[in-house]
């Protein structure tokens, strides 16, 4: 039984769809100014597990992620680039759909755009407006009235006095409060003329909270199963969100038995760099696409799924490096066991141990130590028992996105190591060790082994004179 972890109640809660067998979810997806960074990676990577645990699990699901294709960073990049806002963003999301599939992830069943909701935008401001939890300021934009909603931060768990406390926004033209929020923003004469619609009240652009309300609320309706997003996003992205979305739709006051707008809230940790925080602004993040240059995409995908999704990862060469001889130790098991993936009887042991990992709130760490357990028993297995191990192994890692290559292909591969030996280099070092041997200059093939180990390179002689290598 899948519990989740959900952070509007703080605990793990029983999974119960609100339709017997199908899951809705949405999640937060990419701002698209600039090339993605290894955090926007694990929120990639993160519920691309989730789906895939989900469907595994017989579910059905409609798997949302947006793009927020318009906001103040895109328009402030477009400027400086003096190009029109559809080719920066169009350029940045081929990138995000380059990086995507070069990390092996799913798409998601449906990639809205916010530049094409803003009439679904400016239909729930109305509604806003309407139950008198948004108005209109001197400047022109509209702002959502936080304090005449009681419920306000049951995300962020901290009452309206705590986050007025905190907040350091300045109230100007005409705004109310500082906790409240921008709906609509009133065009800016200096703003060019792609970044603006007309409204109700005047020309302008939405502001960035309200792309989501709506977007999620359209495709999915007005209560969900899942939320998704970055830890960073749970206040005030998602607190605004539930704002909107709830006062919209029952104005002031929710009833008890009124549905929430989502029943479960994920949010995944930070990667972290050197113990701080990743981000653009502290000019510590690396690009995927950079990554992806010195490392494996299986490796950088099994580096996030090897903390828990909610932990703050630490983000380095040598934790990329340890999660690579994680694998390597797997995809040797495979190697030494022929295999193919099977379909997996339910009241099989590792089965079910791996179900009871990824069932208790997506726990990849333990459902990895299984796969780590299972390989060893693969390694110590003999005849038609160490190939059905071998099948269950690449099964399991399969549902995980691991373990779907010729083993030798991965063990291989040289993607960490340029300017080291290539494959071609390495094989004429075995050629030259076999005549070594054939020689019987046992010292010599000795040597060229070790030459060969001190460059990372492990050799296996195999019975007929088969020397077959891997990279450390």
């Amino acid at each position: 039984m899948l519990q989740i972890y959900n952070t509007l109640s703080r605990s793990k809660q029983v999974f119960k769809p609100i339709v017997p067998g199908k899951v809705k979810m949405y999640v937060c997806g990419m701002t698209v100014y600039d090339f993605c960074h290894i955090g926007h990676a694990r929120v990639m990577i993160v519920f691309d597990m989730v789906v895939r645990w989900l469907r595994a699990s017989g579910y059905e699901v409609q798997y949302v992620r947006n793009i927020t294709d318009i906001d103040d960073k895109i328009i402030n990049r477009a400027v400086e680039n003096g190009e029109p806002i559809s080719a920066l963003t169009n350029r940045f999301i081929a990138a995000m759909h380059a990086d995507s599939d070069a990390l092996g992830l799913m798409h998601p069943d449906q990639e809205p755009r916010a530049t094409d909701y803003i009439q679904q935008m400016q239909g729930m401001i109305g509604k806003l407006i309407e139950h008198e939890l948004a108005y209109q300021v001197d400047d022109g934009d509209v702002n959502f009235a936080v304090r005449l909603l009681p419920r306000y931060g049951q995300l962020s768990g901290k009452s309206l006095d705590e986050l007025n406390a905190g907040e350091r926004v300045a109230i100007i033209g005409g705004k109310r409060d500082p906790l409240d929020f921008v709906l609509w923003k009133s065009a800016k004469p200096e703003e060019p003329a792609d970044t603006r619609w007309a409204s109700p009240w005047g020309v302008g652009r939405p502001g960035w909270h309200i792309e989501c309300s709506a977007m999620s609320c359209d495709l999915l309706g007005d209560h969900f199963d899942i939320h998704g997003g970055g830890a960073d996003l749970q206040f005030p992205h998602h607190e605004n969100e539930i704002a909107q979305s709830e006062g919209a739709l029952y104005g002031q006051q929710r009833k008890e038995d009124d549905a929430p707008f989502v029943n479960y809230w994920m949010h995944n940790g930070h990667i972290r760099v050197n113990e701080e925080k990743m981000s653009k602004s502290l000019g510590n993040f690396f690009l995927i696409r950079d990554v992806l240059k010195s490392f494996d995409a299986e490796v950088i995908r099994f580096f996030m799924l090897k903390a828990h999704y909610r932990s703050p990862i630490n983000y380095s060469d040598a934790q990329l490096e340890e999660a690579r001889s994680g694998l390597v130790r797997l995809y040797t098991a495979l190697a030494h066991a022929p295999s193919q993936v099977m379909t997996l009887d339910p009241q099989n042991p590792w089965a079910q141990r791996f179900a009871q990992a990824m069932n208790d709130d997506f726990n990849t760490p333990e459902a990895i130590a299984v796969l780590f357990e299972l390989a060893s028993e693969v390694n110590r297995a003999q005849g038609d028992n160490k190939q059905q191990l071998a099948g269950v192994l690449k099964s399991l890692g399969g549902i995980l996105n691991f373990l779907q290559r010729d083993p030798t292909q991965f063990l291989q591969s040289d993607i960490k190591d340029e300017g080291g030996l290539s494959a071609t280099q390495i094989e004429e070092q075995i050629s030259q060790r076999v005549a070594a041997k054939q020689a019987k200059d046992f010292a010599q093939a000795d040597l060229i082994r070790k030459t060969l180990l001190e460059q990372g390179v492990v050799l296996e002689d195999k019975p007929g004179g088969v020397t077959e290598w891997r990279r450390a």
